[in-house]
């Protein structure tokens, strides 16, 4: 039971630890990504055992949807997440 508590002491602490800016840009970055445009993935492929397959997927953010600017998605994400202004600007994608 000691050794559980000891456990659960340590996953909490690293929870509670803050995240790096660095860190909090990339993830940020993704966010503001998706604020860009829909994410669109398409696989088509074959293989001895099944034959030819395809599978597509789109996948919209929130962000998109309500026409946030992915430059003010990135600022405040990044806000929210050290408390700081970011670090650096955002890599964006290329439309």
């Amino acid at each position: 039971m000691r050794g559980l508590n000891l456990v659960l002491l340590v996953l909490v602490v690293a929870g509670c630890t803050p995240i790096t800016p660095e860190r909090a840009a990339e993830r940020c970055e993704e966010r503001a990504r998706a604020a860009q445009a829909p994410d669109v993935g398409l696989t088509i492929g074959a293989n001895s055992n099944d034959g030819p397959f395809a599978s597509a997927s789109i996948g919209i953010s929130s962000d998109l949807l309500s026409g946030r600017d992915p430059l003010g998605v990135y600022e405040t994400c990044v806000i929210n997440l050290t408390g700081q202004l970011p670090i650096r600007p955002p890599r964006l994608r290329a439309l």
